[in-house]
């Protein structure tokens, strides 16, 4: 075997490079750069994707080409849509900040009412209107009354929700494993910096575990029963009236969250987009990397929470390995997914990538060493594994300690070596217990460099480890991580049928891990009129071998790519690690003001 000589520039993430797929102060994969200043025109997708196949980083595809003169058309009509945005979105915030006003002066003036006794009158028109009401009323008639009375009232007085201005077609781009969609994606995104100012960009996974976390939330603020006190808002135990008046304002606002919470998804919708960063909401652009529906509740969410962005003037631009039409070949929720498809049909142009070269493969070709990515599991090869271990912890100077990450939905993982960015994990400490994407995603953002040994081949007997690491790859291939592999055998034999069958896709299920089984998840899948029994072992039966084999070729093909001197020049430009450092870096620095200010949020 010929010898390999490691540097840390061989990694590819402490030389400084120019930026691959952006130019200026944000990256492609939405990750602040402080470091210059925004220029009032960013490269286009069109020119960058030339510019690198001039570089003879790309080889040219006339398929490719096609879809980034389409996204270049695309963004060529953003700049006056977000001129026209920014003026629907201040409308709006102003007309809900005024509707809150005039709805709570309404509540001021009936509790006001109710304490001085001038209910007294309507008491009794109530008593003869409903004098001969059915027994099988539903309860709570007189809080829908008095809710629908105070909308129209709200409407006659504040008029109605603004109209945002009309959207431009996005794009929904599709083909097969390493065709270049999400690398053209991620250039388009890259060019709305300084041009859209709300803009978000997720894979399938992270959008699913936002969605279930904002769900979750909702459903806790609202549905969870308090102790009297707590669930009455601090503005209505300050009021100047009794406790009874209280307590009926208390339950009026109740009645009307209770409301809101029946149309959860469009809640979810609303809060989904928004910058955690300003408060502010809304955005112009959303990117979707891999949208999938072979899960009923990725059916049901997405139905209503992309119906919901897409009527309200999100662009969207989409990537995935089927057609629209295809996405739902097991014919799970035909009428709401029927809706989805309509949705994005309407919205979205939709362009085939139909190039059959994985791209990846052709790239990786070209490197002469594949120094990160060590097989078979042999004592000279776990020594050279080690070796580079030692190597890099030694030249970035840190002690290896463990430390404890925060992971979402308020849990936590443990780390049992890292050292200043870099961190080592087993595989069956990452993919041998029950972990799914949001520990993936924690993994990604924290380490811009992850040390995986002792991987198997992967078959049917493990295929809950297999599912567990195709979404660590995606995760870490999604944040732009160096991956540093000791596997048991080459990148192309890692994932094998056996006499027992083959491994079946179920990534899209990794999300269930942090809430499959609650009430929420129940209520929503009962809102798709699914049982709460449709759990993985359900769906397997369903899931062709098509979907199987596109998940396997999707992994194989991103660790391919995660070889290649393309991949390892972005790390330190994209991974989000960088971004916070040259961050705080930039805030430190007493010549930062004014940069400051022109860093869109």
């Amino acid at each position: 075997m010929m010898r390999r000589i490691y540097s840390i520039s061989h990694l590819g993430f402490f030389v400084p490079r120019k930026t691959i797929y952006r130019t200026f102060r944000f990256n492609a994969r939405g990750y602040c750069d402080p470091s210059g200043l925004a220029s009032p025109k960013t490269q286009g997708p069109l020119a960058r994707y030339r510019d690198l196949v001039g570089e003879g980083k790309l080889r040219h595809d006339p398929y490719q080409e096609r879809v980034a003169i389409e996204l270049e058309k695309l963004l060529g009509r953003l700049e006056q849509y977000e001129r026209e945005m920014e003026e629907y979105h201040e409308k709006l915030a102003n007309w809900e900040a005024e509707r809150e006003h005039e709805r709570r002066k309404l509540m001021m003036d009936e509790a006001e009412r109710k304490q001085q006794g001038g209910n007294q009158s309507s008491k009794l028109v109530e008593r003869w209107v409903f004098r001969k009401r059915p027994e099988n009323l539903e309860p709570g008639v007189g809080k829908w009354v008095s809710y629908l009375n105070r909308e129209r009232k709200l409407d006659s007085l504040v008029g109605s929700r603004p109209t945002g201005p009309a959207a431009p077609k996005g794009l929904y781009i599709y083909g097969n494993v390493g065709s270049g969609k999400t690398m053209l994606m991620d250039m388009f995104y890259g060019a709305t910096v300084g041009l859209v100012r709300h803009r978000r960009r997720f894979h399938f996974h992270e959008a699913m575990l936002n969605i279930n976390e904002h769900m979750h939330n909702i459903w806790k603020n609202q549905v969870e029963e308090k102790p009297f006190h707590s669930s009455i808002s601090s503005w209505i135990m300050n009021l100047p009236f009794d406790m009874k008046v209280k307590e009926w304002l208390a339950a009026e606002e109740k009645y009307n969250r209770e409301l809101h919470m029946k149309h959860i998804l469009p809640a979810v919708a609303d809060k989904f987009l928004i910058d955690q960063q300003t408060g502010q909401r809304g955005a112009s652009v959303l990117c979707f990397d891999e949208i999938q529906t072979v899960d009923v509740f990725a059916i049901v969410a997405l139905s209503g929470i992309l119906g919901r962005l897409l009527a309200s003037g999100t662009v969207l631009v989409a990537t995935s390995n089927r057609a629209p039409k295809d996405l739902n070949q097991d014919g799970m929720q035909k009428e709401i997914f029927q809706k989805l498809l309509s949705k994005i049909e309407e919205h979205c142009e939709i362009v085939l990538i139909g190039s059959e070269i994985d791209y990846r493969r052709f790239a990786a070709q070209r490197c002469e060493h594949q120094v990160r990515y060590f097989w078979p599991l042999e004592s000279n090869i776990v020594n050279e594994y080690e070796n580079l271990w030692c190597q890099l912890t030694n030249q970035l100077g840190g002690r290896i300690t463990s430390e404890t990450i925060p992971v979402m939905f308020g849990r936590k993982l443990d780390v049992p070596e890292s050292c200043k960015g870099v961190a080592r994990f087993s595989f069956e400490y990452l993919c041998g217990r029950p972990l799914g994407a949001a520990d993936y995603i924690a993994v990604a953002k924290h380490y811009h460099t992850v040390f995986i040994s002792d991987i198997p081949v992967m078959s049917m007997r493990i295929r809950d480890k297999a599912r567990r690491f195709i979404t660590l790859v995606d995760e870490l291939y999604n944040h732009h991580c160096c991956m540093v592999c000791h596997a048991a055998s080459a990148i192309d034999d890692l994932f094998q049928g056996t006499e027992e069958g083959t491994l079946f896709d179920l990534e899209s299920f990794q999300f269930e891990t942090e809430i499959e089984g609650s009430k929420l998840r129940r209520d929503v899948l009962a809102e798709g009129k699914v049982s709460s029994a449709g759990a993985p072992t359900g769906i397997i039966s369903m899931l062709s071998g098509h979907e199987e084999g596109f998940a396997f070729r999707r992994a194989v093909s991103r660790l391919i790519e995660m070889q290649t001197p393309l991949y390892l020049e972005g790390v330190r430009a994209l991974h989000p690690y960088f971004q916070l450092q040259s961050h705080v870096a930039h805030r430190s620095s007493p010549s930062s003001g004014t940069l400051r200010s022109q860093v869109s949020p």
